[in-house]
């Protein structure tokens, strides 16, 4: 009797005992597969650290040679229409395709708009007398702009940057920095703002300022570097 009822057992006992070894394998599969994801992610902070694969890959990058203006649109002379596309896109002029690798930025004028004067304009470079004196003058409180007209020759100027610094009788009382952008060459010159400056008011405020500006591309070549001077009067 005993080996009869363990015989009708058997199948729905087997039955059983597969579905719970099924069970326990899948529970023990599945912490197994959160330690691998653990293990990327792991490996992905180490990569943020500057630690593993990636800095290696970093370390090893060697960037694509410089081509002038001339290569890049020559690379498709036989493709007229892509030919024409490249031209229109990078602003080419067929004067400059001289082959020069290295982009030049030409500043052709400085001036400033307020709203409390005229725009005032001086040619660049300055002369040499010029230098040191005073460019122009604002009254206390007031908001202005500085302008700037240029030109890129030979060809594309990348992440083309100014950085701006004031001294008042020896002492820096002001420092900015800001991004102009890329830029390539064309035919007509680039005009472009910096950022609008409130100047200070109160007796301490009034005075001469002496200022340098200074422009760099992302290859740190200086395009420009200005020095100058401005006063402060007070309002009326």
């Amino acid at each position: 009797m005993e080996s009869g009822k363990r015989a009708e057992a058997g199948p729905s006992a087997a039955v059983s005992e597969d579905k719970q070894e099924r069970e326990q394998r899948e529970m023990s599969e599945k912490p197994l597969a959160l330690e691998v994801c653990d293990d990327h992610e792991e490996e992905d902070d180490g990569e943020e650290d500057g630690g593993g694969g990636g800095g290696e890959l970093l370390a090893g990058f060697v960037p694509g040679p410089l081509l002038s203006l001339k290569e890049q649109i020559e690379k498709d002379k036989d493709d007229d229409s892509l030919r024409r596309w490249k031209e229109k896109l990078l602003g080419c002029v067929e004067g400059d395709l001289n082959g020069q690798m290295e982009p030049e930025v030409k500043f052709h004028s400085i001036g400033i708009i307020s709203n409390d004067l005229e725009e005032v304009s001086h040619p660049l470079p300055l002369d040499s007398n010029r230098e040191g004196l005073v460019l122009f003058t604002l009254k206390e409180g007031s908001q202005y702009q500085l302008k700037l007209t240029f030109s890129v020759l030979h060809n594309i100027v990348s992440g083309l940057t100014y950085s701006y610094t004031v001294w008042k009788a020896g002492l820096k009382v002001d420092q900015n920095k800001g991004m102009l952008g890329t830029f390539a060459p064309q035919r007509e010159p680039y005009v472009h703002f910096l950022d609008e400056e409130t100047t200070p008011s109160g007796v301490l405020a009034r005075g001469i300022y002496t200022a340098n500006l200074k422009f760099e591309d992302d290859d740190r070549r200086c395009h420009m570097e200005l020095k100058y001077a401005f006063e402060i009067k007070k309002r009326s």
